[in-house]
């Protein structure tokens, strides 16, 4: 009886970690696993079966590749820009200037408007007859037309102004939580050492930053590869987006096999992003290890 015991007891079973972890995972797999398996139906299957027709069509359509460049494109120039906006604006909270408490309350003020409102916002001053505009023939300067539909560079100008002034704050609420985890000691120990300003931000900040800048890349990548409502707001379909083409699909077009088609696009790019912003943010030390 006792050996029988023992034997039971060293039978392999299921770790109970796997029974903590099971309800997450089913709650992951229903959440993103069903609607990501219905898009791929959606996108490859007609009412004769399995078809590439829709996918052919979607790259077929003259607006695909121009709105899959302007989205990469406002990516890498836009996330740059604000990264570099939410760290500066973060060294400056850091330092308790005057008014310091009111500064980041202003800065997050764009967080409660909604996408579209924004655009809205911008439409009004970059439109022919805008505030801008109106400015600049106050000082005798005749305002350029931002949003006509023949300049590619000026519609991308104004909604990377935007997109600026409303998604740059997500980024900084986060860079700003995480500069609070910083002890002061480490920055006062490199000035001790004679280390410049910028030593200290490349060899001390940024390092220890390197869990929130992590997460606030891979959020606000994908939140700009979602971009739409305040382009659709500026300049309608003269600058086409991957989601606005997404939503003209379902909506105008009616089409929901290609507008998944479209999506699934837009997943497969956002999670090709994300593996490569995790492999290149690993801490130093963990890749020493693995290798």
């Amino acid at each position: 009886m006792a050996t029988e015991a023992v034997t039971r007891a060293r039978r392999p079973g299921v770790p109970p970690v796997v029974w903590l972890i099971a309800p997450s995972v089913l709650f992951m797999a229903a959440l993103l696993g069903w609607p990501v398996c219905a898009g791929l139906v959606e996108a490859v299957k007609s009412d004769d079966g399995f078809t590439m027709s829709y996918l052919e069509r979607m790259v077929a359509d003259p607006l695909f590749w121009p709105a899959v460049r302007n989205t990469l494109l406002l990516i890498v120039v836009l996330i740059p820009l604000q990264f570099a906006l939410a760290i500066g604006m973060s060294l400056l909270l850091r330092a308790k200037p005057r008014f310091s408490g009111l500064y980041f309350y202003l800065w997050a003020v764009p967080l409660a408007v909604s996408d579209l409102a924004a655009g809205l916002v911008w439409l009004s001053i970059f439109t022919d007859r805008g505030y801008l505009n109106s400015v600049l023939s106050h000082i005798g300067i005749e305002g350029p037309s931002w949003l006509a539909y023949d300049n590619q560079t000026s519609m991308f100008f104004t909604v990377v102004v935007a997109e600026l002034w409303r998604a740059t704050s997500l980024v900084l609420v986060i860079v700003v939580a995480g500069m609070q985890g910083i002890p002061k000691d480490y920055d006062e120990a490199a000035q001790v050492f004679g280390a410049t300003f910028w030593q200290r931000l490349r060899h001390v900040t940024l390092p220890l930053l390197r869990p929130s800048l992590q997460v606030a890349l891979i959020l606000r990548t994908i939140l700009a590869f979602q971009a739409f409502a305040v382009a659709q707001a500026l300049t309608g379909r003269d600058f086409p987006l991957l989601v606005g083409e997404t939503y003209n699909w379902y909506t105008a077009l009616r089409n929901p096999h290609v507008a998944s088609a479209l999506a699934l696009v837009v997943l497969l790019i956002s999670l090709v992003t994300a593996i490569i912003y995790l492999r290149a943010l690993r801490d130093p030390a963990e890749k020493r290890g693995k290798a």
